[in-house]
């Protein structure tokens, strides 16, 4: 199976979770996929063969809900394995090659984050979007400020604001250490542009959806005005569903 996933070979521990998938498809070979028990805690079985990530490494879980989620998606496939369907498996598999042995890389890298957040600039006009904006982002900044006692300061376009070191200190103390966990919220925040909003979404302020709509502001606000790109929104499906993939690890995780 080592030939199914792309080996982490970017300097990104986790832009594994974003390879395509290769031009040929291996069949499906196995007839039922289950999670197993494991010393590593539950592993991904097909038949009586575990599953192993690109590094050789056994694609186990910290627990029974996340391995059975990862476990449905083998069981899902049905002619060819294909990983571009298996977006929890990408992640599981870049967590476990990628950020499991150098935590403190990625933390790093969600870190760099906050001081260029999405939420913190503004757009000045027109007003329907300088309205939708503060509706999908006020609230996650008023939840930063109020839980994590971080208060950030907003700017208008794309000229840097410098942010209080206190709040940058503050949130930062938020990011998970857990390699788990911190590789979801990794993945959420290169996919929205936002650390803020993975944190939100890992603390359950935001659902997928909610973190979805509020780092696409702009862009749907351009396509209600100038209608839909087809082609950026099949781009965009592909990336929401991993999104999804690590909010389904954060809820799994916190149960």
């Amino acid at each position: 199976m080592r030939d199914l996933f792309e080996s982490p070979s970017s300097k990104d521990p986790v832009a594994v979770a974003r390879r395509g998938t290769r031009p040929l498809l291996r069949r499906r070979f196995y007839d039922k996929a289950a999670p197993a028990a494991c010393a590593e805690g539950y592993a991904v079985r097909l038949d009586d063969q575990l599953v192993r990530t690109p590094r050789r490494r056994v694609l186990a879980a910290p627990n029974l809900a996340l391995a059975q989620a990862i476990a449905a998606e083998w069981e899902a496939q049905r002619e060819v394995i294909d990983p571009a369907n298996m977006p929890l498996t990408r992640l599981a598999n870049a967590i476990i090659d990628g950020v499991a042995d150098r935590p403190a890389v990625v933390a790093a890298d969600v870190e760099k984050y906050l001081g260029t957040d999405l939420l913190c600039y503004r757009a000045s006009a027109p007003r329907g979007l300088v309205e939708r904006q503060a509706q999908h982002w006020d609230p996650i900044l008023h939840w930063a400020g109020q839980a994590l006692g971080a208060r950030f300061v907003l700017g208008e376009g794309v000229i840097h604001v410098a942010q209080p070191a206190a709040a940058l200190t503050a949130v930062r103390v938020a990011i998970p250490g857990d390699p788990w966990r911190l590789g979801a919220v990794h993945s959420v925040t290169t996919l929205t542009g936002s650390a803020l909003i993975a944190l939100a979404l890992a603390h359950a302020r935001l659902t997928a959806d909610e973190a979805w709509a509020a780092a696409h502001v702009d862009e749907y606000w351009n396509m209600e005005q100038w209608g839909r790109d087809e082609e950026a929104l099949a781009r965009r499906a592909f990336r929401f569903a991993e999104l999804q993939a690590a909010a389904t690890a954060l809820r799994s995780l916190a149960e």
